[in-house]
């Protein structure tokens, strides 16, 4: 075993594993404790760790073993959770954003578990005799059965399907257990966010109250998403040290780092062989202008509508003569006849707008400051057996920029009470055997490789 220390804590002990009875241990005998801190930015944590604010964390960033890594494109939780838990990049079980469109009807669908292709980390786990332990995993509702106990995250709103067993969901339920903090109520009222907040993460601490002490798992699995609520209402509060809300957000911050101090104690307790990660989906920054690709798409004469569009959302209301429009963030899709029921481009038509397109993108700006750090074509970025879903054209903005794709907006630059946004890097990461993951992607093959499962069927 990689030998590794976490304040001299957290080290494999080299101890056979001793499972108690109820327990049929595997042929691998080794445990993995996995912890997901949505959203959390490296810097950000290391900042208010080296402050002395998160204590418990402050153990895990100073091993050696933390070190920021980068998302998959686009850098949104769907995407880098579902890479994880697939152990495949986005090319393989086919999630690009929060939301997809029906290419013959142009429902704007918002993306779930029943999108995801192929097999989860814990199905194949389970092919190999071995048992996980789940407990709020965005984009894994509805769930399916499988040989796992799962408790699914965002977007499940209730617990109805979002379980499994689903006998687990009636005790779940009679603790009070909540999927999901209310924030569109929060968006407005930071009091009320907050207290959302800390009563989503008493649910997860009762939920590992309640599924860990069997130890009759492989693998445990915790996410905490609030972190990444906070980071998209309140992220000013956690740099800013004279913000008005700094108290409030750091006490819920301190409650935070406690459910973090328990479970690293109780990771501490297990007998070894053993192994410790701690990951986060994708970065976070404040939040300077939101960017609606699709009004300067209509500008440019590209996006049009055979009807006033109904909601953000009502991507039913565009025309045939459209020839590009967006979705959130940064995806960027040529009206293509080739792919698009009314599209009317055709292949080569298509490939021409594409190249013209990311160059005009590349030069947008916004007083005078470069808004598109990168533009990717999808061709280049994905491959896998459901790389055709992806958009032509990924943009990586610089920090401050959130690129969206609405459709009804008037104005292509405004605020809409959110105050952070996700970053492709400066992913929070810390692993005690210290893989060289470099992506969600990466850190879920790594996870296989653990337990000796192969994963070079997932390589694209």
């Amino acid at each position: 075993m990689v030998s590794c220390s976490v304040s001299g804590c957290l080290d494999h002990s080299g101890l056979v594993n001793h499972p108690p009875p109820c327990y049929t241990a595997s042929m691998h005998g080794s445990r993995l404790v996995f912890l997901g801190l949505d959203g959390l930015p490296w810097s950000v944590a290391q900042s208010l760790c080296q402050q002395g604010l998160l204590p418990h964390l402050a153990r895990i960033m100073d091993a050696s073993g933390c070190r920021p890594i980068r998302a998959e494109l686009p850098e949104l939780s769907p995407v880098n959770w579902t890479s994880l838990f697939t152990a495949a990049p986005p090319g393989g079980h086919g999630v690009f954003g929060f939301t997809r469109i029906n290419p013959q009807t142009y429902h704007l669908e918002f993306t779930d578990f029943s999108h995801v292709h192929g097999l989860t980390i814990f199905e194949r786990m389970a092919d190999a005799g071995l048992f996980a332990k789940v407990v709020n995993m965005p984009n894994l509702a509805p769930v399916r059965p499988m040989r796992a106990l799962l408790v699914a995250g965002f977007p499940a709103r209730d617990l109805c399907g979002a379980v499994h067993p689903p006998a687990l969901g009636g005790i779940l339920a009679d603790h009070g257990y909540t999927v999901e903090a209310d924030t569109v109520a929060g968006a407005t009222d930071p009091g009320f966010l907050l207290a959302e907040l800390h009563r989503t993460l008493a649910c997860r601490g009762k939920a590992v109250d309640l599924l860990w002490p069997d130890l009759a798992w492989d693998m445990f699995m915790l996410v905490l998403t609030e972190t990444d609520r906070l980071g998209h209402f309140l992220f000013p509060a956690l740099v800013e040290p004279h913000h008005p809300w700094r108290a409030e957000v750091m006490n819920l911050m301190a409650t935070w780092d406690r459910l973090i101090g328990q479970t690293l104690e109780r990771y501490e307790e297990l007998p070894g062989p053993k192994r410790l990660m701690v990951m986060a989906d994708h970065g976070f920054t404040a939040l300077l202008q939101e960017v609606d690709l699709n009004v300067w798409l209509k500008g440019q004469g590209l996006l049009h509508f055979s009807r006033p569009p109904q909601s953000e959302w009502d991507t039913e209301a565009m025309a045939p003569s459209t020839r590009a429009f967006a979705l959130d963030p940064g995806r960027v899709y040529m009206h293509s006849r080739e792919r698009f029921a009314r599209g009317q481009l055709s292949r080569s038509d298509a490939k021409h707008l594409a190249t013209e397109l990311s160059e005009a993108l590349r030069g947008l700006t916004w007083q005078g400051r470069r808004i598109i750090r990168q533009v990717h074509r999808g061709a280049d970025l994905y491959h896998g057996p459901q790389a055709h879903l992806a958009p032509d054209l990924v943009l990586v903005p610089e920090p401050g920029f959130d690129l969206k794709g609405k459709f009804g907006r008037q104005a292509m630059f405004g605020h809409f009470g959110r105050q952070g946004m996700h970053t492709p890097d400066d992913v929070f990461f810390f692993d005690s055997a210290a893989a060289p993951a470099r992506t969600p992607t990466h850190v879920g093959r790594a996870i296989l490789e653990y337990f000796g499962i192969s994963s070079t069927i997932l390589d694209f």
